[in-house]
């Protein structure tokens, strides 16, 4: 699997935490509104595949892979 990079669009982002319930090392969510943002844009590949899961689960479609 190559590397992949991840992005949350913050006008998009709701807050629902999906995300991070589902790949917590990945996203961190703001202590002040929830919303969420990657902790570093490379995801490690061990994490890829819950990455994709988390793109998935996201009902606003804020998250995007490259």
């Amino acid at each position: 699997m190559t590397a992949v990079k991840v992005r949350v669009d913050p006008e998009r982002c709701q807050g629902h935490t999906l995300c991070a319930m589902r790949a917590p090392e990945v996203f961190e969510l703001s202590d002040i509104d929830g919303h969420s943002s990657p902790v570093a844009e490379e995801v490690p590949e061990e994490q890829q595949d819950r990455v994709i899961d988390a793109v998935r689960s996201c009902p606003e479609r804020a998250i995007s892979v490259v």
